[in-house]
């Protein structure tokens, strides 16, 4: 059996190689347009409250627990078919795809996030990243409570974790210590909200946005993991 990679590069998925912002904006236009303002509010109430509740975003199950609500409205139909239809490839950060040939140049790329189990995998087969990433692809409801999980699939002297939740990377931080170096991406509203920035420590390094990594040295723990 080979030894296991010196390293290995994790990548969040939303507001991180894509810009989930932009989609839920584009699901909320689409909302009003089928079902209006008024429905369209009381769609992403339901969102928020089932976030409150799971920890993480789940669009269909919110779709479903509003349909529970509005059972003869049949634009629903055409709802669930723009979320399941939704070209998410185009809404991949410039150079994400760049900015994981680069890392998968040094050690395995490996898709780590949170989400449901049916529409997450289906945002990130539609856009492109499953094949990027050969099929390395975890998705848990707590990502930063898994990486025990993450070290058995997928062991390494070292590892490199790209997120634009400081929350996330501090409490992997906490975990894996010096094994790990935490990749702070400034891309969408978590990652610009003052307080929420506030509330945690800084990662070990920032990029502004992902493409950044396609044009300077990869980090220097992952360096020196890899032999240079």
């Amino acid at each position: 059996m080979p030894p296991p990679p010196q390293v290995v590069f994790l990548f969040d998925v939303d507001n991180t190689l894509l810009d989930n912002d932009a989609v839920q904006d584009d699901l909320s236009a689409h909302l009003q347009r089928e079902v209006g303002r008024a429905s369209r509010d009381r769609y992403w109430q339901i969102f928020e409250e089932l976030r409150s509740e799971l920890g993480y975003a789940d669009y269909l199950g919110a779709l479903q627990r509003y349909r529970v609500e509005h059972q003869d409205d049949l634009q629903l139909l055409r709802v669930s078919l723009f979320l399941l239809d939704y070209p998410f490839r185009r809404r991949l950060y410039p150079r994400a795809l760049a900015a994981l040939r680069r890392c998968g140049r040094t050690g395995p790329t490996v898709i780590l996030s949170d989400g449901d189990v049916v529409f997450q995998p289906h945002k990130v087969q539609r856009a492109g990243l499953w094949a990027a990433v050969d099929g390395r692809v975890l998705i848990y409801l707590h990502k930063e409570q898994m990486l025990a999980a993450v070290a058995r699939r997928y062991p390494a002297g070292h590892y490199v974790m790209f997120d634009d939740k400081l929350r996330i990377l501090a409490a992997m931080k906490e975990s894996w210590g010096e094994r790990l170096t935490t990749v702070f991406v400034r891309q969408g509203h978590y990652a610009l909200d003052a307080r929420e920035l506030a509330r945690w420590p800084a990662a070990d390094l920032t990029l502004e946005h992902i493409g950044e990594l396609t044009a300077r040295p990869l980090p220097p723990h992952a360096g020196r993991a890899a032999g240079g």
